[in-house]
């Protein structure tokens, strides 16, 4: 039995490790305020969600076809969802109080507890074939069609019967029966359990005289023999106690996993909610494979951003198919690092199978993600700023490949204007030389001038939009880079225009 809602032929391993660069991914992306917003204060479903996005670049095109066609269920019918996840819930929690301790150690006590988890766990599955049976027929995605199909055909009431009954056998009301040979020094060997005989009819039950069967009868203080006979009925449900613990285990393994992949559209419900409370848009966007260089958007937003601002978040347009080199310039706090941000976020949660926070996406599958950010200066004073800048983009190297997508947000700027435009120009060419795509964001000028010379037919420059009383519009428009950034709008927003410097 398996779920087979995260992928169209395999369970969702959450147990596979994420990237090495993950926790900087994290940082520069605020991955944490999506997590927040998919999962609130649960942690599991918190859990589930950074395994989802931060995998997201191992997804291959079918992975993330399946999804987007359970995630359109899922949005179609989100209350049935959230039902079926509660049943999944309420199955693996009601295990635990089946749960007997120490007996647990003894053939015995692992047999009469996994009786009475398998007859609960029997409950869970008629109910979750009933939820198939009432509302499985409205759902069309090939994923929870075959979910539903599998529940109906294996767990229909003809095979939950059989297991009633097989479980009211196993709990040997009328005593266990075993057989068993002797061996050396009369020690009993090969304990085999035996199918109890049937009872006989009333009437013979009647008019029997005499004891039911042969037997004996302990002293109520014979502790060694009662230890002898509790020994001995171990030795023959041992197999049987094993086979149903197996079985157990199974059908909690299935619970567990169906938990997981629900747990997953879950969140995507949770982040659809939030997102149409901020008056976002929201898409379910098309994939190409690798290398194609497709990236065209319209409305893109920030969908960290507009979980903090809401509705005052704008978004951007842009057509950069066939570019695999953009390059972002213009004014200060015009809206930058927030596209880079927006790009990288809708990378993630295309490739995990989520909607994406705009109007219309299409992009292309990438291998890895892979960001450079400038930071704060080092509080340890152990090393330079662009000491710390190299470093990172030296581990970047080693682990960057062919295929993956590279964020550049004002790399090298700890230096002056010509020693950080060498280093930024050779890394963006050995980068395209690898087919590595890249987005930059820079206020290096001639950095971005000397790409913009060399007229490379797959380099886009974008820059960032400057009204004429020098506000900014918060939108990218193609254009090539400027020698000023217009600091001076922002010293005299703060110090007063009279004050601005010439």
């Amino acid at each position: 039995m398996k779920a087979l809602l995260m992928h169209p032929d395999r369970d969702f391993d959450g147990e596979q490790p994420v990237p090495g660069h993950a926790d900087t991914l994290s940082q520069d992306l605020e991955l944490p305020t999506l997590w927040t917003a998919m999962a609130g204060e649960d942690d599991f479903l918190r859990e589930v969600a950074r395994k989802a996005i931060l995998l997201a670049p191992g997804n291959d095109a079918a992975t993330v076809r399946h999804r987007q066609q359970v995630l359109a269920d899922a949005l179609a019918h989100p209350q049935e969802v959230r039902t079926l996840y509660a049943l999944a819930v309420d199955a693996i929690e009601g295990r635990r109080k089946f749960w007997f301790g120490a007996f647990m150690n003894y053939p015995s006590g692992i047999l009469r507890s996994t009786v009475d988890v398998m007859q609960f766990f029997a409950g869970m599955l008629r109910k979750l074939r009933l939820f198939a049976e009432r509302e499985g027929r409205a759902f069309g995605s090939p994923g929870f069609s075959a979910l539903f199909a599998m529940l109906r055909a294996e767990c229909d009431d003809g095979y939950l019967a059989t297991v009633q009954r097989h479980l009211q056998a196993l709990r040997f009301e009328g005593g266990v029966l075993i057989s068993a040979s002797l061996g050396r020094g009369n020690e009993g060997i090969g304990h085999v359990l035996r199918q109890p005989p049937e009872k006989p009819p009333l009437w013979e039950r009647w008019f029997h005289r005499g004891p039911p069967q042969f037997g004996f009868q302990l002293h109520e203080r014979d502790e060694a023999g009662a230890r002898m006979l509790g020994d001995i009925e171990d030795r023959g449900v041992n197999l049987v106690a094993n086979a149903l613990a197996q079985s157990c285990d199974h059908v909690l393994g299935f619970f567990q996993m169906l938990r997981t992949e629900l747990a997953f559209y879950v969140t995507c419900l949770h982040l659809h909610e939030k997102l149409a409370a901020a008056q976002a848009p929201w898409c379910l966007p098309g994939m190409a494979e690798t290398g194609s260089l497709q990236f065209s958007c319209a409305d893109l937003r920030d969908a960290c951003l507009v979980l903090q601002m809401g509705p005052a978040v704008v978004g951007n347009t842009v057509a950069a198919d066939g570019h695999g080199l953009i390059v972002v310039t213009g004014a200060n706090q015009g809206g930058k690092s927030s596209f880079l941000r927006a790009c990288g976020l809708a990378q993630l949660m295309m490739q995990a199978g989520m909607f994406v926070c705009a109007r219309a996406y299409a992009g292309e599958r990438c291998t890895g993600l892979f960001t450079h950010y400038k930071r704060e200066e080092d509080a340890s004073l152990k090393s330079g700023k662009l000491d710390e800048e190299l470093a990172r983009l030296s581990g970047i190297a080693g682990a960057i490949r062919p295929g993956c997508l590279f964020l550049s947000n004002e790399s090298f700027a700890s230096t002056n204007e010509r020693e950080g435009s060498e280093i930024a120009r050779q890394t963006v060419d050995a980068l395209s030389a690898r087919r590595i795509k890249v987005i930059a964001v820079t206020h290096l000028f001639d950095f971005a001038h000397r790409l913009a010379a060399q007229r490379r037919a797959d380099a886009l420059f974008l820059r960032a939009g400057r009204r004429e009383d020098g506000a900014r519009s918060f939108q990218l428009a193609v254009g090539e880079p400027l020698s000023t950034s217009f600091g001076q709008d922002l010293y005299a927003q703060v110090f007063g225009a009279a004050a601005a410097p010439a």
